[in-house]
Parts: C-alpha cells; sequence; structure tokens
C-alpha cells in the first residue's frame, strides 16, 4: 500500500492516513499469524488475573459504577456489561501476572492495552474475528511507533503502557469503527489528552500499575467512540509545542511515527514473556540460567552475583529493596535471580508460592547488585542483552551472556510453548479449565475466519 500523506503532512497525520487506509490484504500472512499468538497470549492473561485483589476491587468499582448486563464480555468472572467496563477490568486482569507481551523499541506492553479494548468494543458492534486482527494491527503499529516516538526519557517517570497504550487503544477502536484519517487524528488527540500513568507505585507495592492499563484500553475506546460522535481532539497531540513530546520526553523522534509503515511491521516485532515477571529482569534471568546449567553449580555455591544492565532496569527496578508483595516481587531482581537459582525458573508457581515464602530465596537477593553496563545500556531499547557475573563461594569467578532472552522474536515461543503457556494461565488461580482453554485455543487460530468474537468463555450462572 502507499500513503497519500504530502511531504508537507504533521507526522501524527502520516501515521492516520496510513491505519485509515490499511486493510487485512496488505498485512503479510506472517504477520497475521503472529497477531493470533499474540491474541491468544493476551487472553490467556486476562484469564489469569481472577481474583487478584487490585481486579477485585475494580469489579466491585464497575459494579458500583457500570450496568449489569451488557454486549461486553468480562473474562474474570464472566459476567456482561458495557464495553467501556469490559475494558477497564480485562485490560486490568491482563496486566497482574507479568505474562503479557513487550515490545523492546517502544518498551510497550501492547496486548494489555490493544486487545480488551478491541474486543469489547467488537462485541458491542457485532464484528467478526478478522475485523478485530486488522484492529489489533493498527493499534499495535500505531503505539509502538508512539512509544519509540516519546524515547527513553518517557519511561524513566512514565509507565508507557499507561500513557502510549490510551493512544494505542483509541486507534485501534478507530479503526474497528472504520474512521477516516480525520476520525484517527481526533480519537488520538482526545486519547493523548488523557493519558497517564507514573512509575511511583513500585515504591510503596500500590495497585497503580493495573489501573493503568484499565484506564488506557478504557480510555482509548472512550476516545473512539467520542471521535465517531464528532468530538475533537488535538491534532497534534504528540509532536505539537504544548502536546505528549512537549510535557513527557526530552528525546523525541517525530521520525519513528512513520518509520517503515507498510513496510516494517512493528507487531510482528513482539516478544512473548518466559518468566512471570518484570521484563526487565528477562535477560539477567536468562543469563543466570543458562550459567547455572553449564556450570552445574547451585545457589548455595553462589557467594554473589552482579548483573550487567541497562539505565531502564535500574530506573524500573532500582527502587524495590525489600518486596513485600507478590506483584512487587516480581520488580525485584534479585527475587528473581534467587527464583531461577534456587527453584530453576521464576514462572506463575515459583512467584506465588516462593517469592517471599523462602528463605532461600531472600537470602540469595542480597547476593544481587545491578550495575550499569555502557555496551548493554547503547543497545537498548533495541535489543535486551542479558549478562551477569557470578563470584562462587569456592573463589571463582564465572560470567554468562545471553544476547537474545527466550520470547523475543529471534529466540521466541512456538504455537506448542504458547498453547502449554495459555492453558496453564487458565488453570492459575482456576480461571478456566484446561477443556475451555483448548476451546480458545482453537478459535484463536481460525480467528480470521469468525463471524463474530462473542462468548469466549460459558457465562456466569
Amino acid at each position: 500500500m502507499t500513503l497519500s500523506s504530502s511531504e508537507a503532512t504533521y507526522p501524527t497525520r502520516q501515521l492516520c492516513e496510513f491505519l485509515a487506509n490499511l486493510k487485512l490484504s496488505d498485512v503479510p500472512t506472517p504477520v497475521l499469524d503472529r497477531t493470533k499468538d499474540l491474541y491468544l497470549d493476551w487472553i490467556a492473561s486476562a484469564i489469569a488475573g481472577k481474583d487478584a485483589p487490585a481486579i477485585r476491587r475494580l469489579q466491585e468499582f464497575a459494579g458500583a459504577m457500570g450496568p449489569s448486563t451488557g454486549d461486553a464480555e468480562v473474562l474474570v468472572d464472566r459476567r456482561r456489561t458495557s464495553p467501556y467496563f469490559a475494558a477497564l477490568i480485562n485490560g486490568a486482569s491482563s496486566h497482574v501476572v507479568e505474562q503479557d507481551d513487550v515490545h523492546n523499541g517502544s518498551v510497550l506492553h501492547p496486548a494489555a492495552v490493544v486487545f480488551p479494548a478491541v474486543l469489547a468494543a467488537a462485541q458491542a458492534e457485532g464484528r467478526s474475528g478478522a475485523d478485530v486482527l486488522l484492529a489489533s494491527i493498527a493499534g499495535y503499529e500505531a503505539g509502538i511507533r508512539i512509544g519509540e516516538f516519546m524515547g527513553r526519557s518517557h519511561y524513566r517517570v512514565f509507565h508507557t503502557t499507561g500513557t502510549v497504550g490510551t493512544l494505542a487503544a483509541a486507534a485501534a477502536v478507530a479503526k474497528l469503527f472504520g474512521l477516516d484519517a480525520e476520525g484517527i487524528n481526533q480519537a488520538l488527540g482526545t486519547a493523548g489528552t488523557q493519558a497517564a500513568g507514573l512509575w511511583e507505585f513500585l515504591r510503596d507495592a500500590a495497585d497503580s500499575k493495573q489501573l493503568h492499563t484499565a484506564k488506557a484500553a478504557a480510555d482509548g475506546l472512550q476516545s473512539a467512540w467520542l471521535a465517531r460522535a464528532g468530538f475533537t481532539g488535538a491534532k497534534r497531540i504528540l509532536e505539537g509545542a504544548q502536546g505528549l513530546a512537549a510535557g513527557m520526553s526530552s528525546d523525541a523522534n517525530p521520525a519513528a511515527l512513520t518509520d517503515g509503515l507498510g513496510t516494517r511491521w512493528a507487531t510482528a516485532e513482539t516478544s512473548f514473556k518466559y518468566f512471570a515477571s518484570c521484563r526487565h529482569t528477562h535477560p539477567a534471568a536468562d543469563a543466570l540460567a543458562a550459567l547455572v546449567r553449564r556450570d552445574g553449580i547451585t545457589a548455595e555455591q553462589i557467594a554473589g552475583v552482579t548483573a550487567h544492565v541497562h539505565q531502564g532496569a535500574i530506573d524500573v527496578l532500582g527502587p524495590v529493596v525489600n518486596p513485600t508483595t507478590i506483584h512487587q516481587a516480581k520488580f525485584s531482581m534479585g527475587t528473581v535471580l534467587g527464583l531461577v537459582a534456587v527453584h530453576a525458573h521464576a514462572g506463575l508457581g515459583e512467584f506465588e508460592t516462593q517469592a517471599l515464602q523462602d528463605a532461600r530465596v531472600a537470602s540469595f537477593r542480597d547476593k544481587v547488585e545491578m550495575v550499569l553496563d555502557e555496551e548493554i545500556n547503547a543497545a537498548y531499547p533495541r535489543q535486551w542483552i542479558g549478562r551477569v557475573t557470578v563470584r562462587t563461594t569456592d573463589g571463582r569467578t564465572l560470567e554468562a551472556r545471553v544476547d537474545v532472552p527466550k520470547g523475543d522474536p529471534d529466540n521466541t515461543l512456538s504455537r506448542p510453548e504458547l498453547e502449554a503457556k495459555a492453558i496453564q494461565l487458565g488453570a492459575f488461580r482456576h480461571g478456566a479449565s484446561e477443556a475451555e482453554m483448548r476451546a480458545i485455543i482453537a478459535r484463536t487460530w481460525r480467528l480470521d475466519s469468525e463471524a463474530n468474537v462473542r462468548d469466549w468463555l460459558p457465562p456466569a450462572r
């Protein structure tokens, strides 16, 4: 496909024209297949959020403020409500267990904001699986580029999935609604003026991270709905003199908004999570796991670990010194590496039963330090390199390095691995039976031929 925009058109408008003109036939088959993979990974993660305290509180809020019936499905309790509140709950629940996807270059978790908004709107509008796929790809392509546009400085203070995620969800739902470039531009303007999400919550083990994805998905849907109704937003909300970049970034790059439109498919660059923790812990965890396997050492033989990291890891993980909740433990480099060293993995089960309870993990946590590595920092965020130095109790120094962590596109999860992960996520807190998850898996693989996207789980009785 070609862009109709002229040289004089501002970058946000060029992006909007691309999104408005995008057709499913423009999307290469591997990208379409990857979008199905991402959808399965998302819906399983959303189901796994069942009964998390933060999600229960948001469900109570939705019950008090929203309708008790509707066309949109809430995955964690199998009830129906309005699209806005379904997007709110599903957006929150898909980000709880830290198994949802991430795009390296933008440091954005697209699934947790794009799919909840699109699915809720599509169920209300009676749309097809093909419509969901196209809208979701539009949301990924827009959100990832906007995240890259905002730059590394933005991420130091702002949780990009909360801020940029609002615009990603708006772009996706605007595409589902069939808005033209002007309408998509208006939706982005309204979404951008609502974009929010600060990292300070990490210091207090607060629930804000779930609110970030909840509001991003719901407010993105709201922004697209308002744009369809004629409500206007700032057209240059991204690059304008008083737009997002002016207030939230010191290294914004407008060229990123239009980078490779129609030729570079950012959706396919998205990574899956192997460990059930913050993505910034994964490279070092991968490297430590490789070292333990290679050298056959135990946690008790390790006197100290240095994790060589990029600055973003220090910014996000550094505030978590003594984790007091399971979710906060997922942002503790020492805890994650302790689980890998003591239990050989840092998955859902290990976090639930060992992260805070196992004295060996707590002891190991105190052996871990993070240091800024200039090579790794220079490669970030395009590449997330893992490197650890281990000092053993008998005086040896061992090193291991992983250039492509498990889950990245060049070291991705296969479909059998994704299916196994989905079944495990469904079983977590009994969100869905294996039979129900296998039905979801089969339906996802044929999503482009589904006439409607209602009823992914049997309704609550």
